[in-house]
């Protein structure tokens, strides 16, 4: 498709010579192209989509690299992608290789910081404005937050850090599209709504400084009085007052998607001293009907028809996700006691059905993952039988609260760590393979993960007996479902043996237990004999079972889809080590560096863990054995 205005701009110089004409036209023509490319690739359309005017703004009124543009939740800026020289890659978005679906500081000087979770880009906004201040640079600085940022904490903190700090300029735009990936929950969501509904005030304060100023002698005493009292006067006339009320200038509400006026209110804002906040008013999802109705649902796509918006069926097992969606139904409905909290991703952890079903046991915190597991604490003191659902990437942020507020107090909360492992596509910000590493580390914490779909809501329903902390982790993909596999009752710190073999044994846990079965099954094509051990615990470990089942192997092979950096093979290792049991023991797992963008088979073959890699280290270890 010829795309007249798109194809003159190779960089955002290239916007400085466009009409407002072709501006608008340039918007159309992204739009079409972010469609045309998510609906074959997959990513993250509607927070794009809504987001493609201020993206243009911003780099007409900035002039980047030179000045520093941070994309806070970096799914928002596909269109500063585009615009900034990478327009004909656009295609290869988050395959292999190609395009990240997020900010990359490797990809482009335009990228300044890799921005995969929310909160952080106030931050990096003051740290950039106090560095220019103290080394007399001379750039701008102007974040863009939003889709659902504004819920997180962190950017409190920097918003009260820049209005105490800042004397120069710094531009913050709050993306307003009510969303985060669902709609957006908690008391400063509704304190926003307000504004929108009552954007009085910027106009109505600019006429009484125009009126007053008109009295000489004594029209400017008179403001300074009224603006030293503002803080007494009605939020439902002065909305801004929160942010002004820390030190920030407040412009707004204003149209998200009208470029002239983003233009002009950014070259305006530019001009003052101390920090500024412009409040733009987006639709998530704008210009495309499908996400536009629905932006939840458009959020993160997998690959969809363009033409009518329907996504494409899936071929294959439930995913460990449907899973669990439905077993939380089932173990609701049993303990009236349950409840369940997520952090701003009630359909992406499954947890729209409970929450239909239990609306009053549903808590969705917004982009507040700290909070999400202290909450689910002061439940657990309480009496109740908290379940806290969130991303293993997203739940790293909560690290201190599992550990001070629910593993020292010993509370029985339950984690269920959604994405754990590769994800795939999403990248570096999103893999979720630390989990095992910083959940072990943990006193009291039992860790647990499926080897098979039929195991998750068993682990589930022993987590919620234990009456201590515990997590079970699980991985993105459809889940395993192993032939001919009864999964046994779930004991304390012990695997399941599912093959027997003389010469090797495969210890795997969770999702790398089909993967060894296979890779067992190979082996004995090479005359190795591989037995296949489903671990189903990262911790605790039984030491009678464990040193059995490794006793006497020529070979033990531990397999994980987590760092092995402190991972389940480490913990297998400590635990060999302390019961003096000699075994010579390889780990596999995730390699100390973080793993780049691609489909999940291709990036587990890429770290060799594919049943054939897999079988390949086997032999060769094995012949290195025989030379020695």
């Amino acid at each position: 498709m010829v795309r007249s205005v798109l194809s003159k701009v190779n960089s955002p110089a290239d916007l400085k010579d466009l009409s407002r004409e072709e501006l608008n036209c340039l918007a159309s023509e992204i739009r079409e192209l972010i469609v045309e490319t998510t609906s074959a690739n997959g990513g993250h359309l509607a927070s794009s989509l809504g987001a493609v005017e201020v993206a243009i703004a911003v780099h007409r009124a900035f002039n980047a690299p030179l000045d520093k543009i941070i994309w806070d939740v970096g799914h928002q800026a596909y269109a500063h992608k585009i615009i900034t020289g990478r327009r004909q890659s656009f295609r290869t978005l988050r395959q292999k290789g190609g395009v990240s679906g997020f900010p990359r500081r490797s990809e482009s000087p335009y990228d300044l910081t890799d921005s995969g979770h929310s909160g952080g880009s106030i931050s990096y906004g003051v740290g950039l404005a106090l560095s220019r201040e103290l080394t007399g640079d001379d750039y701008g600085v102007v974040v863009i937050v939003g889709d659902g940022s504004m819920t997180s904490g962190v950017a409190y903190e920097a918003m009260n850090q820049a209005g105490h700090h800042l004397s120069s300029n710094f531009v913050i735009i709050l993306n307003d599209n009510e969303m985060s990936i669902s709609k957006n929950v908690g008391g400063f969501a509704s304190y926003l709504s307000r504004i929108r509904i009552k954007p009085t005030y910027t106009h109505v304060k600019k006429e009484i400084e125009s009126i007053l100023g008109s009295f000489p002698g004594w029209g400017e005493a008179i403001y300074r009085v009224i603006t030293n009292v503002k803080a007494s006067i009605s939020h439902a006339l002065l909305p801004g007052l929160l942010f002004e009320a820390i030190g920030l200038k407040y412009v707004g509400p204003i149209d998200g998607h009208n470029i002239k006026e983003l233009e002009q209110t950014l070259l305006e804002a530019r001009k003052v001293d101390g920090p500024v906040l412009i409040h733009a008013i987006t639709r998530k999802g704008f210009g495309y009907p499908p996400a536009a109705e629905k932006p939840d649902e458009f959020h993160g796509v997998g690959p969809f028809d363009k033409n009518t918006g329907s996504f494409k069926r899936k071929e294959g097992n439930k995913t460990y996700t449907e899973l669990f969606s439905e077993a939380i139904v089932r173990i609701g409905a049993e303990r009236k006691k349950l409840v369940a909290i997520t952090a701003a991703m009630k359909l992406g952890t499954g947890l729209d059905k409970f929450s239909k079903r239990f609306p009053e046991r549903f808590f969705d915190v917004g982009i507040a993952e700290q909070f999400a597991v202290n909450l689910a604490a002061g439940f657990a003191i309480g009496g109740l039988q908290p379940i806290v659902a969130i991303y293993s990437t997203f739940l790293q942020r909560a690290f201190d609260q599992i550990s001070q507020e629910v593993c020292l107090q010993n509370l029985p909360v339950v984690f269920a760590v959604d994405r754990a492992g590769l994800v795939g596509e999403d990248g570096s910000t999103h893999h979720g393979y630390f989990d095992i590493s910083y959940l072990r580390v943990l006193p009291n914490m039992t860790v647990m993960a499926p080897g098979d779909g039929r195991e998750l809501e068993l682990m589930l329903n022993y987590a919620l007996q234990l009456g201590f902390p515990a997590a079970v982790r699980f991985p993105r993909t459809s889940a395993d479902f192993i032939e001919g596999y009864e999964p046994p009752a779930i004991v304390s710190g012990t695997g399941v043996r599912l093959k027997d073999g003389s010469d090797v044994v495969l210890v795997a846990i969770g999702d790398m237990t089909a993967r060894a079965l296979e890779a067992s099954e190979m082996l004995e094509k090479e005359g190795v004999s591989a037995g296949v051990v489903n671990a189903r615990f990262a911790k605790p470990l039984d030491p009678d079972f464990f040193t059995e089942v490794c006793r006497g192997k020529r070979l033990v092979l531990t397999l994980e889809n987590n760092s092995l950096a402190g991972g389940f093979g480490s913990a297998l290792v400590e635990l060999l080590c302390d019961c003096k049991c000699e075994a010579r023991v390889v780990r596999k797992g995730i390699p100390d560096r973080y793993i780049e963008h691609g489909s999940v088979d291709q990036l587990i073959d890429e770290i060799g863990l594919s049943p054939e890699k897999i079988c390949k280290d086997v032999i060769r270890a094995l012949h290195f054995e025989h030379d020695d």
